[in-house]
């Protein structure tokens, strides 16, 4: 069993370092990188259209990990052992922000453009952008600490 922890250790490392980089490249790279060479209104359905597949891919990734850490942090057979650790409530956190900076704002940041809602496009903006930064922070330090292992 401890040669499949390791394998698996070594998978979830390597995914959570990938989703990582992912993250860091359309945040830093991707995103900015639209509205320095096209239109506005051009590059923001580009940037949208990224945020969109990344949101996919982060809720794939978060779930993938959620098993491997399960199967790795399992206990021997007949002992109990807790559901919940550090490197968990990091996945758990980054789902939250994936539903919330994109499943639940996004729809809110179309309705502020067509001049709907409470809230203006710009707010709904820097939120979804704060989930966004602080899911990268929670992949960062998940994959540090696999990858520490």
């Amino acid at each position: 069993m401890s040669g499949q922890r390791n394998v698996l250790l070594r998978i979830a490392c390597l995914l959570a370092g990938l989703w990582a980089g992912l993250l860091l490249g359309l945040g830093a790279i991707g995103a900015p990188s639209g509205f320095a060479v096209t239109t506005a209104e051009i590059a923001g359905r580009s940037a949208g259209r990224m945020f969109a597949v990344e949101a996919q891919v982060s809720l794939a990734a978060a779930v993938a990990l959620l098993f491997a850490l399960r199967k790795i942090g399992s206990a021997p057979t007949g002992t109990a052992s807790s559901v919940f650790n550090t490197d968990v409530l990091l996945v758990l956190g980054t789902l939250f922000c994936t539903i919330v900076g994109y499943f639940v704002l996004q729809p809110m940041m179309v309705a502020a453009r067509a001049g709907q809602g409470s809230m203006s496009f710009g707010m709904l903006h820097g939120l979804s952008a704060a989930f966004f930064a602080l899911k990268a922070l929670l992949v960062l330090s998940l994959a540090w600490r696999l990858c520490a292992r």
